[in-house]
């Protein structure tokens, strides 16, 4: 049987006029294989609207083609320097060569576009965006190690913009500080382990300091066992940065601390008065300015008051739950993780909050059957995965709630499930707007509010 070829690639580079920008962050311009023609879609990473580049290509489909830019002959005024070395050869960013202000506004258009198009529907109102620190904001995240023979040396850091290598930081200036500033001191720390072949990947999540430790824990995965050497050497990074250092042999139940014994990992609202234990592989939202203001705007948009019945689904280690219990009279949340949910449950009795309930459950399945959902609600609270919420949309009494507020990470299932709210069932869609929890990235989180109509 013949092997299929890739189709083949023509890297003469070619000049380009940038029409406008992808949902990823990269310029979308029109190559025409004869004169007159309307040309293949080509999307150039690293080019702006407005632009004259010369590209290169790097990719080729049935529909369009993929390219980079090799040089700028034509910039953009959005057009700004980079702050990061890296940047065009890691992939956790694309967006920093485009002004902040343009980038937050190139993704409000994105959720716009999306909810034009894929769910019919137009907000009454759109949201001014909301901002927060835009560099040394990323307090959890993953990165990936590699052992490189031909460089003799351990690479720490993000994938490249081609995911099949680790690209080679030396800092990055969108992780918080203590963690973007030591990258070269991961990477030497694993360089001299005897295991650094064998560890594929480092987290780290951040709560809040306390006068005795950083509130910054390092997890790392190995695939065999760590020996005595190795096993100090890490703990000695740990103790001399303030860190926790957590092992993971195996699955996600597998992690353990090595050092300290029983490092304790919390963050604060301070706003509502609310402290949030969680483990070192939980999620948290990433940007913790953000969280906060994100919390607050659900809020106001919500309108919770003390006699209301509210539901939160996809509800985590209870983010937004335990803060609206300082609020009503009571809040159910519901979450398919249920370590998370056990989680929550505790937080619950820590902030001493007696009107804050939990149920485990997996919101893509069947849950008519399920006590919480026959309860009865005043308002609903949805927080999903990319995947969005509508799944369990189907399923609930809908005509209950008032009012819902939907907090997305992900446009296109928001543009869909808006659709489904507004078209099908009775609701307007009174105001959406982007939340920047990802700056430089083209992540676009965003927030949308339904009322029933009259």
């Amino acid at each position: 049987m013949a092997r299929s070829r890739s189709p083949r690639i023509d890297k003469t580079p070619f000049e380009a006029e940038i029409l406008d920008l992808t949902h990823d962050g990269r310029g979308v311009a029109r190559r025409a294989a004869a004169p007159g023609e309307s040309g293949k879609a080509v999307f150039v990473a690293g080019a702006l609207p407005g632009e004259r580049v010369m590209a290169e290509q790097t990719a080729k489909n049935r529909h369009f083609d993929e390219a980079r830019t090799i040089e700028v002959l034509q910039a953009s005024p959005d057009r700004v320097a980079p702050r990061c070395a890296h940047f065009g050869t890691c992939g956790g960013c694309v967006l920093q060569h485009l002004d902040e202000d343009k980038q937050i506004h190139a993704k409000q258009r994105v959720l716009m576009e999306n909810l034009e198009r894929i769910g019919h529907v137009t907000p009454a109102t759109v949201l001014a965006p909301l901002v927060d620190a835009s560099w040394g904001y990323r307090r959890k995240g993953r990165f990936s190690v590699r052992r490189v023979d031909k460089k003799d040396k351990t690479l720490v850091g993000f994938r490249e913009q081609d995911p099949r290598f680790v690209a080679d930081l030396s800092e990055c200036h969108t992780v918080i500080p203590e963690i973007g500033g030591r990258i070269g001191a991961l990477a030497a720390l694993v360089e001299g382990l005897e295991a650094r072949a064998d560890i594929p990947q480092i987290e780290f999540i951040a709560g809040d300091a306390t006068a005795e430790f950083s509130g910054i824990a390092l997890v790392f995965r190995h695939l065999k066992p760590l020996g005595d050497a190795d096993r100090a050497a890490l703990a000695a990074f740990g103790q001399a940065n303030a860190f926790a250092i957590f092992l993971q042999p195996g699955g996600v139940d597998s992690v353990h601390p090595l050092w300290p014994e029983a490092p304790a990992l919390a963050f604060t609202l301070p706003q509502w008065n609310i402290e949030l234990a969680f483990r070192p592989l939980d999620f948290i939202q990433v940007n913790a300015g953000l969280n906060q203001k994100m919390i607050a705007r659900t809020f106001e948009l919500l309108d919770p008051q003390p006699q209301d019945r509210v539901l939160d689904l996809f509800c985590g280690l209870g983010n937004f739950t335990l803060p609206m219990a300082r609020l009503v009279g009571e809040v159910v949340g519901v979450e398919g993780d249920a370590g998370l949910v056990a989680r929550a449950r505790e937080n619950a009795g820590r902030n001493q909050l007696a009107n804050a309930q939990f149920h485990a459950a997996d919101l893509t399945q069947d849950q008519r059957g399920a006590g919480w959902m026959r309860q009865g609600f005043d308002k609903l609270l949805l927080d999903p995965p990319r995947s969005g919420a509508i799944e369990v949309l189907k399923q609930l009494p809908l005509k209950q709630f008032k009012r819902i507020v939907y907090v997305s990470c992900h446009p296109g299932s928001l543009a869909r499930d808006a659709g489904f709210l507004v078209n099908e069932q009775g609701y307007e869609l009174k105001a959406a707007g982007v939340m920047d929890m990802f700056p430089h990235t083209a992540h676009v989180e965003s927030i949308a509010l339904f009322e029933r109509r009259e």
